[in-house]
This record gives structure tokens, C-alpha cells and sequence, in this order.
């Protein structure tokens, strides 16, 4: 899956809309009730359908989540599953859906999303489904907090990508670097070795940036500073979460060593990257395949975030199954569930690299905890902040990335800037009570 930023995250994921039959339906069942109540089919021998609804990124994830199902199948022969793709505004989709009773079993959710959902009761807890042989810690924990809240999972993590240091390794070698920066300070004065100009214009930054929340929590993070209180009410404006953001801004204002990529005529910090436009940027697992089809010449490595204030740190963005809380077929969509979530069935999903797996076994066996490319990608998710917070946070988002651009591009002070949003944040966030 590419991740351009979180905005454009959305769109390629989601690409354009089938229409959709009902589905959640399913048949009247005469198994045993499952723990959250309702009876599933398939004790008896009677075949029941679960329907699954997620999004797709291509053509070849669709056929290995297909290959994955399949499988499934022939292991649970009287339980039919019926996959549906929700290309466009899935979250929309999905939400009229189930508040209107007609959603399907099980489904995808994006971890951003998943506070906003979970509180409206729509997501069945799975904490009751779950025997000792399904290993839950056996996941990244950092990637299954994410869909826990009040005590209680939600969801279990099927994938996810954290944020790596990509970086040029041919720029690297004209520069004199030898290895890639392993601190902050080491970053901003590689950056400044790496950033090349001509006729007085930058041509290639050392460093390419996006100024957006959804890349910037960890940054705050490392200083104290939080997104949000206990309530939910707009935090980031704090001094501890500025002194954060303050290193990002500087490299652009003040070192002038870091660009965004539309200052290069690029969509995305990954197309700045492969274009030559940028030696440094911080990317997930999305980019690799775009680079391996895009820019096939390009020498380049990955590596860990640098630290911040001398703390590891990174994003992660975990996607989970969950399961409709009014499935009538809550027994068949666990045993469905628990199988995609599970080692088998993880191992099959992630096994060509498109998602890395969420349960460090699978990620050990497939050996990506020592792939030249995904290693630091895959190091990262133990201590990773995912991109989560409470249901509060799309607002948050908006207003943060609307004044952050602001800083960033040297229109507004910092502190100015991330008050402004603030102080409108938490007047949006009190008026939807």
C-alpha cells in the first residue's frame, strides 16, 4: 500500500466506488451462541456466508487476499465468504451501512478511524472470543493498542507500515556520508552537506518533508508534548510538543535544507525522493514498490528515524479486521477473523511484501526483520506511535495541518500558528457535545 500522506493515504486506498448489495444478513442460523450472543451457523453442518468489506490498492492484493480466503475455505467448508470492495469513501460507506443495519461481518478499519466508530457501538469487543492458542502476544503491541480502548479489543491488527529513513545512496557517497544519520543533530547536518543549489534555487533538498500531523505525533511525542487530553480537547499547542515541531520548521526556515514536495513540482515525498529532488525522506513500506516500478536505477537504502531528544521514534499505520457488533454469524466471522489475524493466515497475506505482518513470528519467518528494505521498517512497530488518538482527532487533524502549512512555509510563527489551531480545534471539538 502507498502512503503519499494521510489525505492522499485515503484516496489510494480507496480508488472508486462499487455499489453493494446488503449484506449481515445472513441465514437463519442453529449453532451455538457466540460470546457476543447472537447464534452462527455452521455447527450442524449447515453453510453459512460471512461477508467481508475492505478496500483494495491493487490488482495483485486483491488476488492474494482472494488466495488467502480460498484457503480459509478449504479449512472451513461450511463457511462461504463473500468479499465485497468498498473503493470509494469507504468510512462513509461503511457508517451508513451500519448505523442502517445492513453492514457486513467483518471489515477493515484504519486505526484513525477507529476510536470515532468504536464509540458509537457499532464494533462488536472481541476480547470474549479469544482462546490461548491465538497467541495475542505474539502481535507488536504498539499495533494492537491501537484498536483497544476502556479494557476492551476492538480489533486485531491484519498489517501496517511505520515510517523508515529512506535515503540516497548515491547522493550519500558525493556528500562524504558514510552512514545515515542516527540523531536529529545528525540529520540537520547531513541534510546541509546533501541540499544542492543552482543560480541561487535549491534543485535538491537534503531533507523532503511533509508538513502534516499524521507525520509529526512522534515528534511532539519525544519532548512530552501529546495531541490531545484525557477529554479529547486539542493539547498541541503545548511548549513541550512545540519544541518538537520547532526542529521540523527549521530545517525549511531557518537551515534551509528541507522542502515539502510541491516546492519541487512532486506529488509526494516518495516521488520527490525517486525524481533525485530529495536525498532524505521518511517514508513507509508503500514506497518500495513504487520506487522498484518507477525509478528501477535508483540506489537507495533504509535505515531507523534518527532519535529525537534521545528517544527512538517513528509512526505507525496499523489497519485491523473488526467485526459488526449486529453480525448475525458472530461464530463463523471469528473463526474468519481470527484465521486472517491469525499465523497462517497472516503468513499468506504478507508473504509478497505488499503489507508487512503485525505478529513478529510471521515477520521473523518471512525474514523481513532482515530484508535489507523492510527491516527498519519492521523494527520500528515496537515502539512506534500509531496514527490514533481519540475520536477527536479528525477535527484536531484539520485545523493542525491547515496552521502547521502556515509555520512551516515561514507565513505565521510556530507558536501563533499552532495556537490559532488549537484555539479553533477545541471550539469545533466543544460545539459537536
Amino acid at each position: 500500500m502507498m502512503k503519499k500522506s494521510f489525505a492522499t493515504l485515503t484516496s489510494v486506498l480507496l480508488g472508486s466506488v462499487v455499489v453493494l448489495s446488503a449484506c449481515g444478513s445472513g441465514d437463519s442460523s442453529t449453532g451455538t451462541p457466540a460470546p457476543g450472543g447472537t447464534p452462527s451457523g455452521g455447527a450442524s453442518g449447515e453453510k453459512v456466508t460471512v461477508t467481508l468489506a475492505g478496500w483494495t490498492s491493487s490488482a495483485d492484493e486483491k488476488e492474494l487476499l482472494q488466495q488467502t480466503l480460498n484457503e480459509f475455505e478449504k479449512k472451513n467448508p461450511n463457511i462461504k465468504v463473500n468479499y465485497e470492495v468498498i473503493a470509494d469513501q469507504y468510512m462513509d460507506v461503511m457508517k451508513t451501512r451500519l448505523i442502517g443495519g445492513n453492514g457486513p461481518d467483518v471489515f477493515y478499519l484504519d486505526a484513525f478511524e477507529a476510536p470515532g466508530l468504536i464509540q458509537t457501538g457499532v464494533v462488536e469487543p472481541l476480547d470474549g472470543y479469544v482462546t490461548a492458542d491465538f497467541d495475542t502476544a505474539d502481535f507488536e503491541q504498539p499495533l494492537l493498542a491501537a484498536f483497544q480502548t476502556g479494557g476492551k479489543t476492538y480489533g486485531f491488527p491484519k498489517d501496517f507500515s511505520t515510517l523508515a529513513m529512506f535515503y540516497n545512496k548515491k547522493d550519500f557517497k558525493e556528500a562524504g556520508i558514510t552512514n545515515p544519520p542516527k540523531t536529529w543533530e545528525e540529520l540537520q547536518d547531513a541534510a546541509k552537506k546533501l541540499t544542492k543549489s543552482e543560480n541561487g534555487k535549491v534543485v535538491r533538498y537534503g531533507f523532503g518533508a511533509a508538513p502534516e500531523i499524521a507525520r509529526q505525533m512522534y515528534m511532539m511525542k519525544a519532548f512530552g508534548g501529546q495531541v490531545s487530553d484525557d477529554k479529547g480537547s486539542a493539547t498541541f499547542a503545548s511548549p513541550e510538543a512545540l519544541k518538537g515541531l520547532q526542529l521540523v520548521t527549521d530545517m525549511h526556515n531557518v537551515e534551509k535544507t528541507s522542502g515539502e514536495p510541491k516546492e519541487v513540482g512532486a506529488g509526494w515525498t516518495g516521488e520527490m525522493f525517486g525524481q533525485g529532488k530529495a536525498s532524505i525522506v521518511f517514508e513507509g513500506n508503500w514506497a518500495i514498490p513504487f520506487l522498484q516500478t518507477n525509478y528501477k536505477d535508483l540506489e537507495y537504502g533504509t535505515a531507523e528515524l534518527p532519535t529525537v531528544n534521545g528517544k527512538k521514534g517513528t509512526m505507525a499505520f496499523p489497519v485491523a479486521y473488526v467485526m459488526n457488533k449486529d453480525s448475525k454469524q458472530k461464530d463463523a466471522s471469528w473463526k474468519l477473523l481470527s484465521y486472517l489475524t491469525g499465523k497462517e493466515g497472516m503468513k499468506t497475506w504478507t508473504s509478497k511484501g505488499f503489507a508487512l505482518p503485525t505478529r513478529k513470528s510471521v515477520a521473523a519467518e518471512l525474514g523481513y526483520d532482515k530484508d535489507p528494505l523492510r527491516a527498519a521498517i519492521v523494527a520500528g512497530a515496537s515502539y512506534a506511535t500509531p496514527w490514533v488518538d481519540k475520536a477527536t482527532l479528525p477535527t484536531i487533524m484539520n485545523n493542525f495541518n491547515n496552521q502547521f502549512i502556515e509555520a512551516y512555509s515561514g507565513k505565521a510563527k510556530l507558536e501563533d500558528a499552532m495556537k490559532k489551531a488549537q484555539d479553533t480545534a477545541n471550539k469545533e471539538i466543544s460545539a459537536a457535545k
